[in-house]
């Protein structure tokens, strides 16, 4: 019998086989039997409908045939037959299964013109984003039994990091994404009973990797990255559900300016303890610096803020850009924001002591919980932040990615945010028959 009717999915590989969502992952973990999961909702899904088309694919052929190709044939002895030349298994119902790579950012044109029900990237953070994006123009049908699906298995990491990670992790979509259509089954090596089984020491394996990989490949942790500059980011503990701030807490505002690169303006709040919040954000391309005001205005009204500190390029002049932006020749941003009512203090700039500030506020305070709590709604700072490097130049210097958000919260934690005193309390004068009669006769004396 083949071993394709006696293995038994695990609770999380019955969830990847049970799903039916346009683009489905599975993983984040090692361990967690992604390869063996992908390949069984292949042959099942081949033998449950007839004459479906299916093309699973590794980053590079080795990777393929190693991990797919001789485990295939030997489960698939006597109930598909294998041709070497195309890398296919066909079944009797007319079924077939492709397995191809991707090794060369061109190797994805071999697949033009053609048409699969279902497409599966293992190992999905090795393939770019572009050839992601290619690969789903190859995954279309006709058959009215059957809506077309993708699969991918992944691990953190890889060239494909960012693009899986946003879609499936951070859940931001772009023009034609829809969210209902992306499903992540998260999986770790503890759900698989098996590998435990037959490799207790694999764990320990896992345990004893570096900090960052341990993270990505045990934990299943999306934020850490080899070279990562703010290792000590971690979700569970810097980001929190939204409340109510107390409007006696000071708060204040920071700006990292852009135009065609974002415009990244973060307000916060420091509470009684010194603790600071990050409870509001504004992410915006191409917004005119007299619209970025009129909405920082209007983001902010009934609130008492403190100051709002900029990025030190606000106040370079312009020149015909600005006129051709605001109508202003020669005006700076910072005059332009000025006029519209939020007037701008110089940011400090100074790049190793801000990044050194920011991982102060990450550390635990002592009551054993961050100096820095960001809202859950500040999606760009909270995505952002982990994404930082540490620079290939200057060690102790932050490089690369999408770091606008992250500026304006160095520029904000440098102004030095001092914490919140407590109102005084209006307390009722306590009578005294004394100074009570003094006074009175002091105002029979004068008249």
């Amino acid at each position: 019998m083949p071993f394709l009717l006696t293995g038994a999915p695990n609770a999380r590989q019955q969830e990847f086989f049970l799903s039916r969502t346009r683009h489905t992952a599975y993983g984040g973990a090692r361990g967690g039997g992604k390869s063996w999961a992908m390949r069984r909702k292949f042959v099942l899904l081949a033998l449950r409908y007839d004459g479906l088309q299916l093309l699973l694919l590794r980053r590079t052929l080795p990777e393929l045939l190693e991990n797919h190709g001789r485990p295939l044939q030997k489960e698939l002895y006597g109930l598909a037959d294998y041709h070497s030349g195309s890398r296919a298994f066909n079944f009797p119902n007319g079924s077939r299964i492709r397995l191809g790579y991707c090794d060369k950012e061109a190797d994805v044109y071999q697949y033009q013109g053609q048409e699969y029900d279902v497409v599966g990237l293992e190992e999905a953070t090795h393939f770019t984003e572009s050839q992601m994006q290619f690969l789903t123009t190859c995954n279309r049908t006709v058959r009215k039994d059957f809506a077309p699906r993708m699969y991918y298995t992944c691990n953190p990491g890889g060239v494909g990091h960012a693009w899986v990670k946003r879609l499936f992790i951070d859940k931001r979509y772009y023009n034609g994404e829809s969210p209902q259509e992306y499903c992540f089954i998260p999986a770790r090596v503890y759900d698989n009973p098996v590998l435990l089984s037959a490799d207790p020491g694999y764990v320990k394996t896992l345990e004893n990797l570096p900090l960052h990989l341990r993270r990505a490949y045990l934990e299943g942790d999306w934020d850490a990255l080899e070279g990562q500059y703010f290792s000590e980011f971690r979700r569970e503990r810097h980001v929190i559900t939204p409340f109510t701030i107390p409007d006696w807490w000071r708060r204040f505002r920071a700006m990292d300016w852009g135009y065609n690169d974002p415009c990244a303006v973060l307000w916060f709040a420091c509470g009684p303890d010194g603790r600071v919040y990050v409870y509001r954000e504004e992410y915006a391309r191409q917004v005119l610096s007299s619209k970025m005001a009129q909405r920082i205005r209007e983001y902010s009204k009934g609130e008492k803020i403190a100051y709002t500190v900029a990025s030190p390029d606000a106040w370079q002049k312009r020149g015909l850009v600005q006129k051709n932006t605001d109508g202003a020749e020669g005006e700076s941003i910072a005059e332009v924001f000025a006029r519209g009512g939020v007037p701008l203090l110089k940011a400090d700039n100074s790049r190793v002591a801000g990044w050194q500030r920011v991982r102060e506020y990450l550390a635990d305070a002592e009551d054993g919980l961050p100096r820095l709590q960001i809202f859950s709604t500040c999606e760009n700072l909270i995505r952002t932040l982990p994404l930082l490097l540490h620079s290939k130049t200057d060690v102790e210097d932050a490089a690369g990615g999408e770091d606008h958000a992250p500026e304006a919260l160095r520029y904000g934690l440098m102004s030095r945010p001092a914490k919140s005193q407590p109102p005084k309390q209006n307390k009722s004068p306590v009578f005294d028959p004394f100074f009570q009669a003094d006074t009175q006769l002091r105002g029979f004396l004068e008249t």
